[in-house]
């Protein structure tokens, strides 16, 4: 008997690879992809949210967010830096493999727009002899087939709106608002995106702007008080926070600080003089977030989606005042991380996740200070995303040499023991797949039941009778869409017992037997290449 169960189980595997392999090479599945994949139910058991200082899945068990960064979507060339010689996928799969489970996308606000406005921007730098599966694609299309990817090894995704416009040099602008893009551009180029994904849980944060900064005397500065001016950082972070959990209540809000606030006794309008010591406390841009602890983000019944950010580098990147003869990671500590960001999980406000950290390894001061920071995240479990992949920050470096996948090995072993591992295996934040070729999936390291999914529209998927049968309809909401499609596939791999659907609906073909050529069918119908199914006629 169980050797006829697995025999069956193999057939349907493979009769559902085939036909995926089908779709693929006729060009299908890229559009299929970007209408039906995002809806599976199957999407929305690995949400996260917050327990005090700690980030947990829907089980209520701590998860660690371990991961890196890959630019390029933010800053002209539309898609990620390095495609213009390595292959998407590899690198996506190469990444899962050592572990990362986090990836940090930077975005504009700009070619959210573009995607929003249905003008998807045109990849600049994209080498389709090494990429040949990409050739032709948009941005947005190239940006669905990373999530693709992401999802079937194990990466789980945050956005980042890095600038509002795409710029390599972006990150320099210093706030979220532009002449061009305005702060309701910015709110609502991320209001398009949370509803584009909000069931599909492979993207679970958003990280709503990078580094926002400013110095007192400059004329753009983003603040940190409890006022309603424009460039406040935790006004502007409240009010697009909200109007994001309202399509998703699911996602986790990645805030990041700002570089200076004021002293004790002084606010923002305090004017330094000269040759006295400065009435404000500076830090990293963004890195600044002594201001939670008299302003904390207030989103009311969103509370538990709230993750603080800050970044943090090394001398190499500029030589901060705590960067001393002899600094330790004890002074490292006292003189800087401390106040502006380590007491926020100290004292159980809430989680933190660093954003940027990273450096060229120089074999002096750069690698010690990162050793320090490292050795400060693994013994706290801190959420992170090294600064980063790409070889071409000017910076850092990055994880990689200039061919985009060879990986930089002495700087990953520095990172290695600050991504997630349980018993030697490297650990996905998705309750089914393993992060991967070696890795192993949530569910492998609790043991739980995989979690009930909770849609952002749909709370409770339930079977109903209709007076009338809707062929397609296993869900029995009197419509045939992707959501039944996912249903079905669920269904046949074993994932779902099949008391869950509405088996007569679910027999497109009217065989009397529910198998791997309603699936095909079903798939033909959504993309239109049929009418109706063979029961109909």
């Amino acid at each position: 008997m169980k050797s006829r169960c697995m025999k069956k189980t193999l057939s349907i595997i493979l009769a559902l690879g085939m036909l995926s392999s089908f779709f693929m090479s006729s060009g299908i599945f890229s559009v299929f992809s970007m209408t039906v994949k995002a809806q599976e139910p199957d999407n929305n058991d690995d949400w996260l949210h917050v327990e005090g200082n700690q980030i947990v899945d829907m089980n209520g068990n701590p998860v660690w967010l371990t991961g890196t960064n890959w630019f390029g979507f933010n800053t002209g060339t539309n898609v990620f830096d390095g495609v213009w010689s390595c292959n998407m996928r590899e690198a996506l799969t190469k990444m899962a493999d050592r572990g990362i489970n986090f990836l940090r996308i930077p975005v504009s606000t700009e070619i959210l727009t573009g995607w929003k406005n249905g003008k998807p921007a045109m990849p600049r730098s994209l080498n389709d002899y090494v990429n040949p599966e990409l050739k032709g694609l948009n941005s947005l299309e190239l940006f669905d087939f990373a999530l693709d990817v992401c999802k079937e090894v194990g990466i789980k995704v945050m956005v980042d709106v890095h600038s509002p416009k795409s710029e390599a040099m972006g990150h320099n602008y210093p706030v979220w608002y532009d002449e061009t893009y305005d702060t309701e551009a910015w709110i609502s180029a991320l209001e398009w995106l949370t509803e584009r994904y909000k069931n599909d849980d492979t993207i679970l944060a958003i990280d709503l702007k990078n580094e926002p900064h400013g110095k007192p005397y400059e004329k753009l500065m983003a603040k940190w008080d409890n006022s309603t001016d424009i460039n406040n950082w935790k006004y502007a972070a409240e009010t697009c926070a909200k109007r994001i959990l309202k399509i998703n209540p699911n996602l986790l809000i990645v805030i990041e600080g700002v570089e200076v606030y004021p002293k004790e006794g002084y606010d923002y309008t305090a004017v330094d003089e000269w040759g006295k010591e400065s009435r404000y406390y500076y830090n990293w841009w963004g890195g600044n977030l002594r201001g939670v602890k008299d302003y904390p983000i207030d989103l009311g019944q969103y509370q538990k989606q709230v993750v603080y950010s800050p970044h943090d580098y090394g001398p190499l990147v500029h030589k901060q005042p705590w960067f001393y003869d002899g600094f330790t990671k004890e002074t490292l500590y006292n003189d800087c991380w401390k106040d502006n960001w380590a007491y926020i999980y100290e004292e159980g406000i809430a989680p933190l996740l660093i954003g940027e950290w990273g450096g060229y390894m120089d074999g002096g001061p750069n690698e010690k200070w990162m050793i320090a920071l490292r050795d400060y995240i693994v013994e706290n479990r801190i959420h992170h995303t090294f600064w980063c992949y790409n070889a071409n920050s000017g910076d850092t470096g990055g994880l990689v040499t200039h061919d985009f996948i060879t990986w930089e090995e002495d700087k990953y072993e520095l990172l290695k023991p600050a991504l997630w591992q349980h018993n030697g295996k490297f650990v996905s934040l998705d309750h089914r797949v393993p992060l991967g070729s070696n890795g192993i999936s949530l569910s492998d390291v609790y043991g739980d039941a995989i979690p009930t999914p909770t849609r952002a529209d749909v709370l409770t998927p339930t079977v109903s009778s209709p007076v009338t049968l809707v062929y397609g309809d296993l869900n029995g909401d009197d419509d045939f869409n992707s959501i039944d499609f996912g249903l079905l596939k669920l269904v046949l791999l074993g994932l779902k017992p099949r008391t869950e659907i509405n088996e007569k609906a679910a027999d497109v073909d009217g065989n009397g037997h529910i198998d791997s050529i309603d699936y095909a069918l079903m798939k033909q119908r959504l993309l239109g290449i049929i009418k109706k199914f063979p029961v109909e006629n």
